[in-house]
């Protein structure tokens, strides 16, 4: 079973009631049980993110990552871990604002800056629909409400665009895209703010699990990529 962790900072949720009414038990909450069913689900938050050390890293093989309000309390370290983690091989999944989140811009190389308003109705359409990460998705997923974002995003050109939203107000945005990074599989999906209920939407949690699985490899070198310690055999030839 792939081992999945979920980070989610767990501010709003313990400090606007509004958030809470939607989240009793956190976003990551949320995630777990809907996640739980199909994967060995853990969670982290501020209050513990320091446990996600170099070794917890290289037992995690895929990490979902939800942030907002706390990106500059997350410490440097940690999000150098887990940008060295997905060099060597694990699966990344970031969600929402997580665009704006130390790993991402890291991995990015960018500002990772959007633009956004308060939500309104969303359709995310499907451009890639023989992608892994869209299948069983239909022509679109359509959200009543959620927070609106826009381009242009700065983010480098992703290896592919799987989703693209559009929004009441004209906005259009690169609301699914996928990226290589070394050894690791990067998923960065656009929907979840945190007043809305996204993520008892059926249809986004299988774009989740399609991601999941989609950045889940099979082959990690926790040691990391250096050329200048790798030795390359040499073949000799029998042949005269």
């Amino acid at each position: 079973m792939i081992k999945v962790a979920i980070y989610n900072e767990y501010l709003h949720e313990k400090t606007e009631k509004w958030v809470a009414d939607v989240y009793p038990e956190g976003i990551h909450g949320q995630l777990k049980k809907v996640l739980s069913d199909e994967f060995e689900v853990t969670t982290y938050t501020l209050e513990n993110i320091d446990e996600l050390t170099e070794e917890a890293l290289q037992n995690i093989d895929v990490l979902i990552w939800w942030g907002h309000m706390g990106h500059h309390l997350v410490p440097d370290e940690v999000a150098a871990r887990v940008r060295d983690a997905v060099h060597g091989g694990m699966g990344m999944i970031f969600l929402h604002s997580g665009h704006h989140s130390k790993p991402f811009k890291l991995l990015m190389g960018t500002k990772c800056n959007l633009l956004w308003r308060d939500g309104d109705y969303e359709r995310i359409w499907n451009v890639k629909p023989s992608h892994p990460i869209a299948q069983g998705i239909g022509r679109f997923i359509y959200l009543e409400h959620e927070e609106t974002y826009g381009e242009p995003f700065g983010i480098p050109d992703p290896d592919e665009v799987v989703f693209i939203s559009s929004f009441e107000g004209g906005e259009v945005f690169r609301s699914g895209c996928c990226f290589t990074r070394e050894l690791g599989r990067i998923f960065y999906f656009q929907p979840g703010h945190e007043t809305y209920p996204t993520y008892y939407n059926e249809e986004i949690i299988k774009v989740i699990k399609n991601g999941i699985n989609w950045v889940y490899s099979t082959y990690r070198d926790h040691k990391g990529l250096d050329s200048h310690h790798v030795k390359i055999p040499t073949t000799v030839s029998e042949d005269v």
